[in-house]
């Protein structure tokens, strides 16, 4: 089920009374962590109301095919590319009809004849109208001319009094199956916490201390970290960039705001990684109000250290796998080695930012990954290209010691 973390299902209900089984289908495909988007059509809203499904998705219920208010009033095109995955449970013998024949006269059949994602379809019915040869070429017809799937039908008691083939599997085994036509990534269904970016160090309400990271490097790790499977939790000092896609985000200045955020993830968090360019030292006091200029030629300010916050996050009970950065401008191989050691990671990415073309606010960057077992050079590319070829090789040493450690799951 660890294969759904991030995909997004958009399930389609068609009317029958298997429609009450959608609620905990909803239900599990979130808590697999996928996210889910639900269109019903107005024969399903006699036997479920959407509002049950609205607050099981977190998620609007679309009910229109034209909708002004939904994408400039192309909304069905809009939910057609968002989809992975399109499932439709349960579906009708009427659903299934007119898809066979490519109708497009309500909200779901028009999202399947515009999406490129794998449709499934978990049939309900009475058994009789399974059974009829009509129902079957339709199906038939569906499986030689498109991508689709059939999750069942299961056989049963039905709700009519009927014993037979007909009934919608239950929502477990759909899910189950949903999860089937994905394959296993390198972190799927692991969560990431990533910090990315600089912080900023108040002097008073209008200057800062800070450094010249940009933050690309740590939403990069991000992307590639999230395209790995993985649920990634980005927090984010002051950058100029977007925030990926499928990527939660929590945006703080200072290094304290940065470590309080970085410990509260502690209990679900599997893998650290501390890719911002944390500042230091901060201020002893932060002035009440603009520091105004006097006409001393020199001024002094009082620094105190800031909280380590790898280091912390390596240290505490709740330890997850902890890979740290080490941005430095000479000896890199030997700093990193002993910020490894010292602050008891697991990994270490050091990066020479003195180096004409990389690191600080560049688009590519050139690293060593060094571990207790030795050092990997990975070379000057794109930071997008070499944020995918450091996430595989975090995911390889953190897989490797989940197994050793009997936390594999």
């Amino acid at each position: 089920m660890h294969r759904l973390t991030n995909r997004r299902i958009l399930l389609g209900i068609t009317g029958g009374i298997a429609a009450y089984k959608s609620a905990e289908l909803t239900r599990q495909l979130k808590t697999a962590g996928a996210d889910v988007r639900v269109v019903m059509t107005p024969a399903a809203t006699e036997f479920i109301t959407p509002l049950t499904l609205q607050a099981l998705s977190g998620n609007p219920v679309h009910l229109q095919l034209l909708n002004p208010e939904a994408e400039a009033g192309m909304g069905h095109i809009e939910l057609a590319k968002w989809a992975d995955l399109v499932l439709v449970a349960p579906a009708s013998a009427d659903f299934i009809a007119r898809l066979a024949a490519g109708m497009g006269d309500d909200l779901l059949t028009t999202l399947c004849l515009a999406t490129d994602a794998p449709i499934c379809l978990a049939p309900a019915m009475n058994q009789a109208m399974w059974r009829d040869p009509r129902t079957q070429q339709n199906l038939e017809r569906l499986q030689k001319s498109i991508d689709i799937h059939l999750f069942g039908p299961g056989s049963g008691a039905q709700a009519c009094g009927d014993t037979g083939p007909g009934r919608m599997l239950e929502p477990d085994e759909i899910a189950r199956r949903c999860a089937d036509q994905f394959e296993t990534l390198a972190l799927s269904g692991r969560y990431v916490v990533i910090t990315a970016g600089p912080t900023r160090e108040a002097l008073d309400p209008v200057r800062y201390i800070s450094n010249h990271s940009s933050g690309k490097m740590g939403y990069a790790l991000a992307e590639a970290a999230r395209d790995a499977g993985a649920r990634v939790r980005l927090i984010s000092g002051p950058v100029n960039l977007a925030v990926p896609d499928r990527v939660e985000c929590v945006q703080v200045e200072s290094a304290q705001q940065m470590l309080d955020a970085s410990l509260a993830e502690l209990g679900p968090c599997d893998l650290f990684i501390s890719a911002a360019a944390v500042a230091d030292y901060r201020p002893v006091a932060v002035a009440e109000h603009k520091i105004k200029k006097g006409a001393e030629e020199i001024m002094e300010l009082r620094l105190t250290k800031n909280p380590d916050i790898v280091a912390t996050v390596a240290a505490s009970p709740k330890r997850p796998f902890t890979v740290g950065f080490a941005a430095e401008t000479r000896d890199v191989v030997h700093y990193a080695q002993d910020k490894l050691k010292r602050k008891n990671l697991d990994l270490i990415v050091a990066n020479d930012v003195s180096a004409a073309g990389i690191g600080f606010n560049s688009d590519e960057n050139a690293v060593t990954l060094i571990s207790s077992q030795g050092e990997q050079v990975l070379p000057q590319t794109q930071k997008q290209q070499l944020a995918r070829q450091l996430i595989n090789r975090i995911a390889e040493y953190f897989n490797e010691q989940a197994k050793t450690s009997g936390k594999d799951s």
